[in-house]
């Protein structure tokens, strides 16, 4: 039964990875970006819900109503008047300039904040717990986690093959060249699909705000984690995307369980197995 339990929060906090990974996941697809802020953008949600919670006396998961907005028109903002510019044959540019916007975002935290480690609080529900069996129990909190998680990637998979913004990312993903003939234009559907990843950025801000502690410094983790994540699921799929995250979940928390200072390593063990078994992932996107 204690191996039941070390699984079953494996699995929870495989949601809160799988989030991580979401938007990589959307921004590769559509646009073959590999961004190397994703953590930061991450830790800037989460510092977005404190001033948040902090100004208007509201909790974190109220915060989300405002912070997911503000979030995606950065990232319109930022594809349309930066990263566009960057798009091309050659995947060097984009990923320079994300490298340095990480560094601006880490460094702009860093002076507004200090280093200081900063935690949201959500009351009640941070202790609230449910029982599964008579030595199981499992945190609400957790829950909620994994079911926003659920919930994201399953709305992220119906937007892309049954909305007309879908079809938009997905003529756009197979050959921009024919998508701009065809009228669509791609600076806006770029720009869209940054904003999606941003909004879903927010919700993983937020809540790894209330489950740990935070700092300007731990975004690159944060990337490391999400890039894991989509690696072991399968580049382009997003239920790969969250089946990704629970492994990786599920791997740290047995590695904790053997020993406290195996828990990260046991991910990166694990994902450099699935690496080296199926580079292509466990459930890659399949074309046509």
């Amino acid at each position: 039964m204690q191996w039941f339990n070390v699984v079953l929060q494996g699995v929870l906090i495989g949601g809160l990875y799988a989030m991580f990974a979401a938007g990589l996941s959307l921004i590769f697809g559509v646009m073959r970006l590999v961004n190397i802020a994703h953590g930061d953008l991450i830790v800037l949600a989460a510092y977005i819900s404190l001033i948040v919670t902090q100004a208007m006396g509201v909790d974190p998961l109220t915060s989300l109503l405002l912070v997911v907005p503000v979030m995606a028109l950065i990232g319109y903002a930022l594809q349309r008047g930066l990263l566009n510019r960057t798009l091309g044959e050659d995947l060097l540019p984009p990923l320079l300039v994300t490298f340095g916007l990480s560094i601006i975002i880490q460094n702009g935290l860093l002076e507004l904040f200090t280093a200081d480690s900063r935690r949201l609080q959500a009351g009640t529900i941070e202790i609230l717990t449910f029982q599964v069996t008579q030595s199981v129990w499992v945190g609400a909190l957790p829950l909620i986690q994994f079911g926003v998680a659920v919930a994201a990637v399953a709305g992220l998979q119906a937007l892309f093959y049954k909305t007309a913004l879908g079809r938009a990312f997905r003529a756009t993903s197979d050959d921009q060249s024919v998508a701009q003939l065809m009228g669509l234009d791609t600076r806006h559907v770029f720009a869209m699909a940054m904003a999606l990843s941003l909004a879903i950025v927010a919700i993983a801000g937020v809540f790894l705000a209330i489950r740990t502690n935070f700092d300007p410094a731990i975004g690159s983790a944060r990337l490391i984690f999400g890039f894991e994540a989509v690696i072991i699921g399968g580049l382009g799929s997003m239920w790969g995307t969250l089946a990704g995250g629970i492994i990786l979940g599920i791997s740290q928390a047995i590695g904790a369980q053997i020993d406290p200072g195996w828990q990260l390593l046991a991910g990166h063990i694990v994902f450099l197995a699935i690496l080296a078994v199926r580079p292509q992932g466990l459930f890659p996107k399949v074309s046509g």
